[in-house]
């Protein structure tokens, strides 16, 4: 049997099976519902598809890319990326793909976890969820959307089919949206946008890269790489490691931005509201896209053509979302009525949720169970009754202001902490205690209290139960110093007792 099962080859998946591979450790099997890596950059080819991170700091800090093409990568660009890592870092062998997790179970008996999935089973000492957050598209329940005539998809499940010349909604002004809209302004012969709640938004100033740059970045790829932990040196040009940790550092300098009433929120708020003044002149039109919440409460988002799309002829901004389909005519909750050949769901994920929290089963029931009143978890990886689990990507493991695959990396090396751990003591398990995880809990939760998260007097996607769940409610470096290393007084010292035959008959405390 493997050592180690991982679910998903996306950032996480792939970047875990990277530091393996490098380690010398190579009894692991990735599992891949779908049949190519990349996650969410496999899932969302939708026209615009970018990423809101520079392109330097949103790859792994051990596999530099230094011909990106532009600040801010296209989806297919990162994609590509995620390809050529599995491909050259030897990770196609350890990947079944179109092979879904179907159930995983704990047997206390046997001291693993049995792995169900489409493809067979698995018995593994190890298992790693690393399916992310957005993973699964959230699809709202809009009376009639099932018995609509024409074309209906959410924006993570893109039909290739063209819209060119037909009338389409888009429902939503979130992230993905926001890359869209201006996509299909071109090409509809007419376009809704069902706005919810308007975003905030901020300019992206994004450009490409001369081939200067990119030959000075390459310059300087050598050794620009770290295993553990960030480069501290100075800032420096384009032709040194600096410029990640350039990045790094502008990055961090926006969480102060993320703290209810500070001046540095204030500040942020009078960029976007700028932009969105220099960009609408009508008064009618730039009133209904001003949000009432506090900015960073929901996703900022990014754009330099959002709004410019929003004024194109054959283009509406419906201020109120959709609240039923009557045939081929979407009904917003205003009153208006629009006759539609198409329908974008650009609605989000399921986040505070997630799915497969209903398929894996511990010593006490399943993660669902466990999360019932909002996702918990010691040092936002592992989960109490839950031997020998971890989940990247999970619990407090996202960023509001910067890379998320800084905190990827940092679990990384709380994974790889916890292996070596359990490769010196084979008779034990690794279950940490309901005490630490409360612990870690009260203390997010206190740090969340002071963030625009929680106070921005806003429902968001990163809040469930009225406690922040998704994001770490500090910067990335104190993420890093705080989770990066395992620590294992925060388990329960187990161990197995094995007959003579081999199988476990006790788990000793």
């Amino acid at each position: 049997m493997p050592e180690l099962v991982i679910v998903g080859a996306g950032f996480a998946g792939l970047g875990l099976g990277i530091r393996l591979k490098r380690a010398g450790f190579d009894d692991f099997v990735i599992l891949e519902r779908a049949g190519d890596v990349g996650g969410t950059w496999r899932d969302n080819v939708y026209p615009g598809v970018a990423c809101d991170i520079p392109s330097h700091l949103y790859s792994y800090s051990f596999r530099p890319k230094p011909d990106w093409s532009r600040v801010f990568a296209p989806g297919a660009e990162i994609q590509d990326y995620l390809r050529e890592a599995a491909r050259e870092e030897g990770l196609l062998r350890h990947i079944r793909f179109h092979d879904e997790l179907v159930k995983a179970a704990w047997v206390e008996s046997e001291g693993n976890w049995t792995v169900h999935s489409t493809g067979g089973s698995i018995t593994a000492r190890v298992l790693v969820m690393a399916v992310g957050r957005l993973s699964e598209p959230q699809v709202p329940g809009i009376p009639g959307l099932d018995a609509f005539p024409g074309r209906a998809f959410h924006s993570a499940r893109w039909q290739d089919e063209s819209l060119e010349g037909l009338h389409v909604g888009v429902v939503g002004t979130g992230a993905s949206a926001v890359q869209l809209v201006p996509e299909l302004a071109g090409r509809a012969g007419r376009l809704v946008v069902f706005q919810r709640h308007p975003a905030w938004v901020l300019p992206r100033q994004d450009h490409a890269f001369t081939p200067a740059e990119q030959a000075a970045f390459a310059r300087g790829s050598s050794g620009a790489s770290r295993h553990r932990g960030l480069d501290t040196g100075p800032r420096r040009g384009l032709d040194s490691p600096g410029y990640r940790q350039a990045l790094f550092d502008e990055a961090e300098a926006l969480f102060p931005a993320r703290i209810a009433g500070s001046p540095q929120i204030a500040a942020l708020r009078e960029r976007a509201e700028a932009h969105l003044a220099s960009s609408v002149a009508d008064p009618a039109l730039r009133a209904a896209l001003t949000p009432d919440y506090e900015i960073g409460c929901k996703r900022a988002v990014f754009s330099d053509d959002y709004f410019p799309a929003l004024q194109r002829p054959g283009v509406v901004l419906e201020p109120s979302a959709l609240a039923a389909v009557d045939g081929s005519t979407a009904v917003a909750e205003s009153g208006a009525r629009y006759d539609l050949d198409a329908l974008v769901l650009a609605t989000g994920f399921e986040t505070t949720r997630p799915p497969f929290a209903t398929r894996v089963t511990g010593r006490h029931g399943t993660l669902a169970g466990h999360w019932a009143h909002g996702m918990t978890s010691h040092a936002s990886t592992v989960v109490t009754g839950f031997p020998n689990l971890f989940v990247l990507d999970g619990p407090n493991a996202g960023l509001g202001h910067n890379s998320s695959i800084e905190v990827i990396e940092a679990q990384l090396d709380y994974v790889l902490g916890a292996l070596d751990w359990l490769g010196g003591h084979p008779d034990s398990v690794l279950d940490v205690t309901p005490e630490a995880e409360a612990a870690y809990t009260e203390l997010l939760d206190e740090a969340a209290e002071r963030t625009v998260w929680v106070q921005g007097e806003c429902a968001s996607w990163y809040t469930d139960h009225g406690r922040l769940t998704l994001l770490w409610p500090g910067t990335a470096a104190e993420f890093r110093e705080r989770n990066a290393g395992f620590d294992a007084s925060v388990f329960a010292q187990q161990r197995l007792r094995v007959a003579a035959g081999g199988d476990v008959v006790e788990v000793l405390d």
